[in-house]
């Protein structure tokens, strides 16, 4: 593990686009498959959420000769019938229903892994419309980077070959959460409690303020 590392935001992507660079997919995957987890907080401009910092490193990577796609986890939730079948703030279903981590794999991350078809899905389902997204399969980046930005991504088996955990602590989710989200929290502090996804991430970006991240990498990022 290294030490951390104070970045701001623009040097965060940058730092891990150059390690995700480095490093090539499986043998016999199209694409290298990685997780940017953490929760979706409001904050500063330059903020380090998942879906910005995906955002962010994939524009960077074509610039170091790595094709990259973004898949946001959120194209995988499952309908309002069953996402919200008890009620709209329940804490344990948004822990354990909301994404179809079946579907993820199915459509996503076995399709550009080994002996997969090359190709992926960007989403299953329309949460605005609440029906199906009817979208095509398009070919993963070929020797590329397939990010997905997503919360509550570790522990499901899924097979990311690389994890980045936008770790905010419980103090800093109560502060940062509006109040019409602060019925989620529940389910964040259950993650840490049983996944325990800085343990498991390759690199942990500590994000309690969101404009002044840190960077610390174990894992395989370590030896990239």
């Amino acid at each position: 593990m290294t030490a951390p590392l104070p970045l701001s935001p623009d040097a965060l992507a940058d730092r891990l686009a150059e390690l995700l660079s480095r490093l090539p997919p499986e043998p016999g995957a199209t694409s290298l498959r990685v997780a940017v987890d953490g929760p979706e907080l409001p904050g500063a401009p330059g903020t380090t959420g998942p879906q910005v910092l995906a955002d962010a490193v994939a524009e960077r990577l074509p610039t170091l000769s790595r094709p990259a796609v973004v898949v946001p986890a959120e194209g995988f939730y499952r309908p309002a019938s069953l996402r919200l079948e008890h009620g709209r703030t329940d804490p344990d279903a948004r822990y354990s229903d909301w994404l179809d981590a079946a579907a993820l794999a199915r459509e996503v991350l076995d399709r550009c892994g080994p002996r997969g078809t090359g190709e992926h899905l960007p989403a299953l389902w329309d949460l605005e419309r609440d029906r199906a997204a009817r979208a095509e399969y398009r070919p993963a980046p070929a020797g590329g980077v397939l990010l997905v930005p997503g919360s509550l991504l570790q522990g499901l088996g899924l097979a990311f070959d690389v994890v980045v955990h936008l770790r905010v602590s419980p103090a800093a989710r109560r502060r940062r959460a509006p109040a019409d989200r602060a019925w989620e929290l529940p389910a964040f502090d259950r993650y840490d409690d049983e996944v325990d996804p800085m343990a498991l991430a390759d690199a942990v970006v500590l994000a309690d303020h969101a404009a002044r991240p840190a960077l610390f990498l174990q894992g395989r990022l370590s030896v990239s």
